[in-house]
């Protein structure tokens, strides 16, 4: 299925997401989203919070928690600039 949903962008640089869409991607007030770009064009990925991904992948625990740090310090970074 594609879903096929449109939104403005605010004066503030802001962008309300169509409830259709939090329900079937499970986004929920809080939540960090990624702004990914591909050779497509934009995508956008919900970002779990550790809490939820706790436990997933024990082997490689440590490998996910680092490269979650580094995602957001980028975007830290990026919202400084």
């Amino acid at each position: 299925m594609v879903m096929t949903e449109a939104s403005a962008v605010t004066s503030k640089s802001m962008v309300n997401i169509p409830a259709s869409i939090r329900k079937e991607y499970g986004i929920r007030e809080g939540d960090k989203l990624a702004f990914v770009e591909t050779d497509h064009g934009l995508a956008i990925v919900r970002i779990p919070p550790l809490t939820e991904i706790y436990g997933s992948g024990v082997h490689e625990r440590d490998k996910i928690i680092q490269a979650i740090r580094e995602l957001e310090a980028e975007h830290r970074r990026e919202a400084l600039e």
